[in-house]
């Protein structure tokens, strides 16, 4: 069973990376890094593009770990601190599968379009769904029938979260949330018939995550590319150099050494720096950038391991805020809401709770982050991680550096490559 390449796709945008080309009298680089970004494809189906976007971040993660790792070599693995580029590969993946489980349900909703289901299970059966959580996808499904979805339309929209963290379901609280959310998603959807309904909500976490992947991907990444470039032709530059000579779109380089000059002062903080609208209200996300890469020089140059690690961590720091406070939030929260599509605010609420960062051997779940902070309303009867909304970057944020935590406490699990993602025929993505 071959999954088809659809149309849907063809609305999503991908920013060319030409467009991060920098100004020649500050910086001597013209061409990309070469075989560090494969390009992405506009007619590429969105599986493919997660596909190029993880390999790219791979060789960039290991190019820039070797930089503040004289001992590690290019595809084996780091026992120091990681840099954020050893974060994004993984990352990535989880908004692949994500993708995926949209892939599935756009499959279900088409093999209905000749004859509806009998039953949920059926449905299921028809795309050759096997998956493990298969139980609480069935579940999901159940739940939400009972708001009065079709049964394929249910099976879709719950096959939509199966590749996620779906155990998170287990607590019947944030199943019934999590259905009632979806429920209404669904009612209020743009379309004539069920399964053009559904179809929209479907398409609607496509399109969000697969903009989102590769927003990111073309800012910071390209920054990386073309960083690394740049390094290619002045040698291993200290940190000074960076900041006076290296620019990206938006950067300025009194705010990036206004940064690194923080980011020295404050490297031994605890909790580490991160609060930088209030922190460095005068410096733009853009020049946090070149400051992080800065410090990324500077960290193999420190006299101790603990001064190391501090300095790639608020390096790590300054470019997760870049990532997620402006790049990747338009796809989240769209300036101009789309007439085709759900809220994705209301669509990314629904999934929070589903939201999970496999490294390796190593797994960071939101709802182990939920269940241990404050309870928001006081209700037994809401369950903590549905009381956030990932769409918020206030939301997000917090755990997002939790899950940085968990990574330095095992370095070596981020350098195990994520494995292909599996179509429901068994081949892995870009196996065409």
């Amino acid at each position: 069973m071959e999954l088809r390449r659809s149309s849907r796709s063809s609305s999503q945008s991908s920013s060319s990376r030409s467009e991060l080309s920098l100004s020649p009298e500050r910086n001597t680089l013209s061409t990309p890094a070469p075989e560090l970004i494969s390009p992405l494809p506009s007619q590429a189906s969105p599986l493919e593009q997660n596909r190029l976007i993880t390999q790219g971040y791979l060789r960039i993660a290991h190019a820039m770990q070797a930089i503040i790792d004289p001992e590690f070599r290019p595809g084996g693995v780091s026992r120091m601190m990681p840099n954020w580029f050893g974060f994004a590969p993984h990352a990535s993946q989880e908004a692949g599968k994500g993708i995926l489980g949209a892939t599935i349900a756009h499959r279900i909703i088409d093999a209905a379009q000749g004859e509806p289901s009998p039953s949920v299970p059926s449905a299921l059966d028809r795309v050759g769904l096997q998956l493990p959580q298969r139980f609480l996808i069935e579940s999901l499904s159940h739940a939400l029938t009972w708001y009065g979805l079709p049964r394929d339309v249910a099976a879709a929209l719950a096959s939509m979260n199966g590749a996620l963290n779906i155990e998170g379901l287990g607590d019947p609280r944030t199943l019934w949330c999590t259905a009632q959310r979806f429920a209404k998603l669904y009612m209020e959807a743009p379309g004539k018939d069920p399964l053009a309904k559904a179809e929209a909500v479907v398409a609607t976490l496509e399109r969000c995550l697969n903009q989102g992947n590769v927003f990111i991907f073309t800012d910071i990444g390209g920054s990386a590319e073309l960083y690394l470039h740049w390094r290619q032709n002045v040698g291993s530059p200290p940190a000074a150099r960076v900041l006076a000579e290296f620019s990206r779109p938006g950067s300025h380089p009194d705010q990036a050494q206004r940064a690194y000059t923080f980011a020295l002062e404050h490297a031994h903080d605890a909790p580490r720096p991160a609060e930088f609208a209030r922190l460095l209200p005068d410096v733009a996300s853009e020049s946090l950038v070149v400051a992080a890469f800065a410090l990324y020089e500077q960290s193999r140059l420190s006299p101790s391991p603990s001064v190391r690690d501090a300095l790639i961590g608020i390096a790590n720091n300054f470019l997760a805020y870049q990532e997620q406070f402006t790049a990747v939030q338009p796809a989240f929260m769209p300036p101009k809401p789309f007439p085709e599509e759900v809220p994705r605010a209301e669509l990314m609420q629904a999934l929070t709770p589903l939201i999970c960062l496999e490294m390796g051997p190593v797994m960071w779940k939101f709802t182990d982050y939920a269940c241990k902070q404050r309870d928001r309303d006081g209700r037994f009867l809401t369950s903590q991680a549905t009381e956030y909304n990932w769409a918020v970057f206030a939301d997000r944020w917090p755990p997002i550096l939790q899950s940085f935590e968990l990574g330095y406490q095992h370095p070596t699990a981020l350098w195990v490559a994520p494995p292909p993602l599996i179509r429901p025929d068994g081949r892995p993505t870009g196996a065409d």
